[in-house]
């Protein structure tokens, strides 16, 4: 059982578990920034969805208005004149048997992998050590494509990445607690408005059942519909 500490249970006592207006509800989750370091804030919604069936599936990427407020380490697959182009993007790494190797080797210190295309040959085999954490090139995820230069530029820009889990709750970083309470806001309304613009056609009844925001270590705070 997780034990808290005493200034997360200090915290949790003054919480509410009422849903409220998102202006509210993110008001509250600043009170919370009582930390030495800056907390990344997360936004989850459960959803009226069934994981196990593939046409329910949600999933997606988002450049969110005000970025992640950090920036993402991003390398990709690409040979000939792409290498250039990701290069000038601003690419971390970039590179083809070289990379690959580097990555079967255990190297992953990076938040996004990106491919071409035809890379994929190469880029497959890698999916038992990627695909665990996520990092695996999707083509539906947006990072298998011919134009890496535009995708490595939005996932500088604070580009994310979701995917409901085995329970239906898809979740995505929106920013930091050091945001101004409006940027926090517009971020958290785009990513709840693009969940909602992607209601599969297979899911019946409520899509959305509940919205929480929460930092890295405070309570969470449930946003009304």
């Amino acid at each position: 059982m997780v034990k808290h500490s005493k200034r997360y249970r200090a915290l949790a006592a003054k919480a509410t578990e009422d849903s409220m207006p998102l202006e509210k509800a993110v008001e509250i989750l600043k009170g919370y920034n009582t930390t030495k370091f800056d907390q990344t804030v997360d936004c989850a919604m459960r959803l009226g969805i069934d994981p196990k069936q593939a046409d329910q599936l949600v999933r997606g990427a988002i450049v969110l208005p005000h970025g992640i407020g950090k920036e993402l380490r991003v390398v990709v697959f690409a040979k000939g004149d792409n290498v250039r182009l990701a290069e000038e993007a601003g690419a971390d790494a970039v590179g083809a048997e070289d990379l690959a190797k580097k990555i079967k080797d255990g190297w992953l210190d990076f938040d996004a992998c990106i491919a071409t295309p035809d890379m994929m040959g190469l880029v497959g085999p890698l999916g038992r050590v990627l695909g665990p954490r996520g990092l695996m090139p999707s083509p539906r995820a947006g990072t298998v494509t011919p134009d890496v230069a535009r995708v490595v530029k939005e996932y500088k820009a604070g580009k994310v990445e979701f995917r409901n889990d085995s329970t239906g709750i898809v979740h995505a970083v929106v920013g930091k607690m050091s945001f101004d309470q409006e940027k926090l806001i517009e971020n958290i309304r785009a990513f709840t408005n693009q969940i909602l613009s992607m209601k599969p056609a297979a899911a019946k009844g409520i899509y959305v059942k509940s919205i929480a925001i929460a930092g890295t270590m405070s309570p969470g705070v449930r946003v009304s519909l």
